[in-house]
């Protein structure tokens, strides 16, 4: 996968800097999963299709969901992204 520069994001909370990692690679490019690693607040983000309610009530099993959190389903396709993403965490905490 081919790696983006770092892309500074502002918010009301705070400004990142968020290196994107890869879309989905089965999908058209615009509406997919996409990993990203935002190297300042130390974390790994993903945007995925929101889980069904069904789901949703199986993952309560374990626990609830704050209202801060969301469940978010994303095809196994996406484990280089994913490992990726971890590898590049690992490396900026180093």
């Amino acid at each position: 996968m081919v790696m983006q520069p770092t892309a500074t994001v502002s918010t009301r909370e705070a400004v990142m800097a968020l290196r994107f990692i890869a879309k989905d690679p089965h999908t058209d490019g615009k509406d997919c999963p996409t990993a990203w690693v935002d190297d300042e607040a130390g974390e790994i983000l993903f945007q995925g299709w929101k889980a069904r309610e069904e789901t949703l009530a199986k993952c309560r099993e374990t626990g609830p969901i704050p209202e801060t959190e969301a469940v978010v389903r994303i095809p196994f396709r996406m484990i280089p992204a994913i490992r990726e993403a971890c590898d590049v965490a690992e490396r900026v905490r180093l």
